[in-house]
């Protein structure tokens, strides 16, 4: 799968920038950070071609970069090392920036009940007691609308991006259709 730079920086660069700037919390360093990720995809235009995965190629390009520049940082000014797993909030944050980018647009393309009764459940946390009184209708008829919404969720998402999975279940590959995704 070929892929152009360009085509990488308009489809990821807001989701890469928000993931980097979550760990640094600093914009300059951020926009740096940021830059270097590109020029490591430049660089590395090959490699990144033969991806089965790009997200996850990019996400890894992102982390090595994050942990370089905070090994610089270490030998500029002292500071700590960036940890090795994200903590609880970073992975929410990083999770909520997926849901917001990746799922909800999919979301929105669902019948209304459906549309409702997910983004209340699932993007909002609200729990399907909760739901079931806001929606006025039975528990059972809440977990119902959710688990029926969460499988036309998965034919929009399977109809649109040709994904393989390992014997377990797991996403190890997918490939984009010609959707909006």
């Amino acid at each position: 799968m070929t892929t152009d730079v360009t085509n990488i920086w308009n489809q990821f660069h807001k989701e890469l920038g928000g993931f980097i700037s979550k760990t640094v919390r600093n914009s300059t360093d951020k926009d740096d950070i940021l830059q270097e990720v590109f020029v490591k995809i430049i660089r590395n235009q090959a490699k990144v071609n033969q991806a089965v995965n790009l997200r996850q190629y990019l996400y890894g390009i992102v982390r090595n970069t994050i942990n370089d520049y905070f090994k610089s940082q270490k030998h500029n000014s002292h500071t700590s090392e960036m940890p090795e797993f994200l903590t609880e909030e970073e992975a929410q944050s990083l999770n909520a920036t997926i849901a917001d980018c990746c799922i909800t647009p999919f979301i929105q393309q669902l019948p209304e009940k459906y549309k409702e009764a997910l983004l209340l459940s699932e993007i909002q946390d609200i729990s399907q007691k909760d739901l079931a009184e806001r929606l006025n209708i039975s528990y059972s008829g809440a977990k119902s609308r959710v688990q029926r919404g969460k499988e036309k969720l998965k034919e929009l998402i399977l109809n649109c991006c040709a994904y393989e999975h390992d014997r377990y279940g797991n996403l190890i590959a997918g490939e984009k259709k010609n959707c909006s995704c």
